[in-house]
């Protein structure tokens, strides 16, 4: 191909490149492996943490952990919004401009992390004295560790930076080789120190410390993977209206979004009993797991989106499609599974009388996962063309709602009523956000409608799954409907080119 203006060889192969089949599908084994093992470290370190730290100090180190996790809301969604931006240049072929983009990036963050820093450590003596209920004796050292945490901002915020830099140039291998450890590190970290000390602030000073070193790390391969970055250091004013533009509407999903994830915890509390919100929680934990599987497809999808939208629309068009057909086939099975095994699942693992109250709850709540994880997609495409502005509206739009239908459905029927809910709402959430995605990229009408008519069986076949059995021939209906969807799926649903894809990466 000959290179002009209009149609530059070099963008079109750099696109096919960072949005290969094969690169896609090793970024999403990486996340899925990035995800899932510190699930296995945490199993097995937390039951000793609690006896060598004791129920009090335990407590406080969540807090330690949830506030390491959570700090990277100081960063506005700028990281977020450097991973598309950046996307965006590389799949335009101007990796020119890149430097400057970062750099302006990280010295916002900076300033960012440093202001919420000063914010936590003003903060840290009313939290610890008045708004937690923090034991006398526990309190200074409490105190001590709140500020370190604080002053740890920063980094975190630095840290989520340099990760939406490598997220953009589709650099999953390493952004996991290094999740990993740091995420193994933050589990068993705290039972060296046990070894010499059961006070929490050397226990919180190994967390930050690691947290350090993560960034250090970071920054490092960050340089190796774009070494344009340490040739060009620079402030470019011009960026910051785009970046803080689209770091402000993710910003208001950020806060939104896990508004209306634990809301229902609380008005179950307050309309019900403590005890409801432990028939509600216990499956809501369970059924969630299987967001593992969108979370690790969705944010390699992300960068990619960015990357093709301007200059090759088609091919935006199937990776949607095939992202949306690959969730559904992954996940299905998994819901079916969960619906049909409800209440003989929940039995064995937790009792009968628990689960009398707890399987309609894991029945709707594992519709609503479905419908979730489908809803991510479009989600990421809405995002990833810029427009993070229509699901932060949409999310504002939805929480005085979904407020006022879960008092209701609370009130007339207890924990299934907020269960029903919540798979209302991101029933909803799903079809407006195909929508959207129907707008920005008029090729995905024909997903929809798939989606739609898919939706609707899937509705049918899980009405039938509901229907209590005894467990073996519970067992039996639902392996033979498992299978049966394996044998559709694999002849009717997929490609000869997407089996013959499957086959060599199995």
């Amino acid at each position: 191909m000959t290179e002009t203006a209009d149609n530059p060889a070099r963008p079109n192969g750099h696109n096919r490149h960072l949005t290969s089949g094969r690169l896609l599908a090793r970024n999403t084994v990486w996340n899925l492996l990035g995800n899932g093992a510190p699930m296995l470290v945490a199993v097995f370190c937390i039951p000793i943490l609690i006896q060598g730290l004791g129920k009090e100090r335990f407590g406080v180190l969540t807090l330690a952990w949830a506030l390491i996790g959570y700090a990277s809301l100081f960063d506005l969604g700028l990281g977020r919004a450097l991973t598309q931006l950046v996307a965006k240049k590389l799949g335009a072929g101007e990796d020119s401009e890149v430097p400057t983009l970062v750099w302006t990036s990280l010295i916002l963050m900076l300033v960012l992390g440093l202001a919420g820093a000063l914010v936590a450590v003003l903060l840290s003596p009313w939290l610890v004295h008045h708004a937690l209920n923090v034991p006398e004796a526990l309190q200074r050292e409490t105190l001590s560790s709140f500020y370190l945490l604080g002053l740890s901002i920063p980094v975190v915020i630095s840290t989520a930076g340099l990760r939406g830099l490598l997220e953009a140039h589709q650099r999953f291998g390493l952004i996991n080789a290094l999740r990993i450890p740091m995420s193994v590190y933050s589990f068993a970290s705290p039972l060296l120190v046990l070894l010499f000390s059961r006070s929490l602030f050397p226990v919180v000073a190994v967390l930050v410390a690691g947290r350090v070193i993560g960034c250090a790390a970071h920054l490092w391969v960050c340089l190796r993977v774009a070494p344009e970055v340490r040739n060009r250091i620079a402030w470019h004013r011009a960026a910051v209206g785009p970046l803080l533009r689209f770091g402000g509407w993710m910003t208001v999903t950020n806060v939104v979004s896990p508004l209306m994830v634990t809301l229902d915890r609380f008005l179950i509390g307050a309309l019900v009993s403590m005890t409801a919100v432990a028939y509600y929680a216990t499956p809501y934990e369970v059924v969630t797991k299987l967001w593992l599987i969108p979370a690790a497809l969705v944010p390699v999808m992300f960068p990619a989106f960015s990357a093709n939208f301007e200059h090759d629309r088609g091919r935006t068009g199937v990776l949607y499609r095939r992202c949306v057909k690959y969730i559904f086939l992954a996940l299905f099975p998994l819901v079916l599974v969960a619906v049909g095994l409800a209440r003989s699942g929940l039995t064995l693992w937790v009792g009968a009388d628990f689960a009398q109250h707890s399987f309609r709850v894991l029945q709707w709540l594992a519709v609503g996962v479905l419908f979730n994880s489908l809803a991510q997609v479009p989600f990421a495409l809405v995002q990833g063309v810029g427009r993070p502005d229509m699901t932060a509206k949409l999310h504002m739009a939805e929480l005085p709602f979904y407020l006022m239908v879960s008092w209701w459905l609370i009130s007339s029927y207890g924990v299934e009523g907020a269960a029903i809910a919540w798979t209302v709402r991101v029933g909803v959430d799903a079809l407006i956000l195909f929508v959207m995605a129907k707008r920005s990229l008029p090729g995905t009408a024909l997903v929809t409608s798939r989606v739609t008519l898919a939706s609707a069986v899937a509705l049918l076949s899980l009405m039938l799954a509901a229907i209590p059995h005894s467990f073996l021939p519970g067992v039996l209906s639902v392996l033979v409907a498992v299978f049966s969807f394996g044998f559709v799926s694999w002849f009717f649903i997929l490609s000869p080119e997407e089996r013959t894809l499957a086959v060599g990466f199995l």
